[in-house]
Order: structure tokens, then sequence, then C-alpha cells
């Protein structure tokens, strides 16, 4: 009955060192197809660069929230359009592409501002924030 009882304590004491020699971390495989990220996840942060953009080259015409109006900008008064609603959420991609690479209207260029994937990550910040698109 010694025997046994000395055999399942050396047992007992070995599983136990065995157990704390384990490394503190899991590795885990994902064998299975990538999913989009959980409804939870706030994707805002996809346009923290063109949210940046806008307020540093749009906002001071379109204002924060992109409603425009009428707006006095270097002395001279302007009717800034609304990007939330009217024609703008009419207008395609290209079309606010070229404007503001082109400026007009009151509008200045920013062709020489903005790179092209500035403009583009612009217009969709644009659709999504102001446009819900």
């Amino acid at each position: 009955m010694r025997a046994f009882t000395y055999t399942l304590l050396i047992v007992a004491i070995s599983l136990f060192a065995l157990a704390c020699s384990k490394p503190d971390t899991v590795t885990v495989t994902h064998n299975g197809p990538v999913t989009s990220p959980s409804p939870d996840i706030d994707i805002r942060d996809q346009f923290a660069s063109a949210r940046d953009t806008f307020k540093k080259n749009c906002s001071k015409c379109h204002g924060e929230d992109g409603t425009g109006g009428l707006k006095t900008v270097d002395g001279k008064k302007l009717k800034v359009p609304n990007l939330r609603e009217g024609h703008a959420l009419h207008h395609p991609d290209d079309d606010f592409i070229k404007q503001i690479t082109k400026g007009g209207d009151g509008m200045p260029a920013f062709k020489d501002k903005l790179t092209p994937q500035q403009m583009t990550d612009l217009v969709k910040f644009i659709r999504h924030d102001f446009q819900g698109k």
C-alpha cells in the first residue's frame, strides 16, 4: 500500500510540474474563411486620414459637418454646397474628384495640394460620413 501511495504522489508531482512548465500563451491557427469585421467594430478609423484632410482643407467652407451654406471666405461671399443632401447625393464620384482637382465656382483647385489617393479617400469619407453610403 505504501508503494502505491508513493507512486501516486510521484505521478501527481510530475503532472503538476509538467502543467507549470507550459508557456502562458496559446497559439491558435485559423483554417476557416476570412470574415468581415464584427458590426460592433467601429470602422470609422479607416477614414481617419480623410477626416483630417477634410478638416484641414474643406471644413473652412463646407463646415465641420459638411452642410455648407452662405459663407464669407477670404472676403468673398460664397454659397457653398451642402455635401449631405441635394445635388451632392446625385453626383458620381468622378464629378467630385474633378471638382476637387480643378476647383471652380469659388472653390479653389486642390490638384497641387492633394494626391489622387487623398482625393479618392476624401470622396469615400464624404459618401460614408455625410451621405450614409
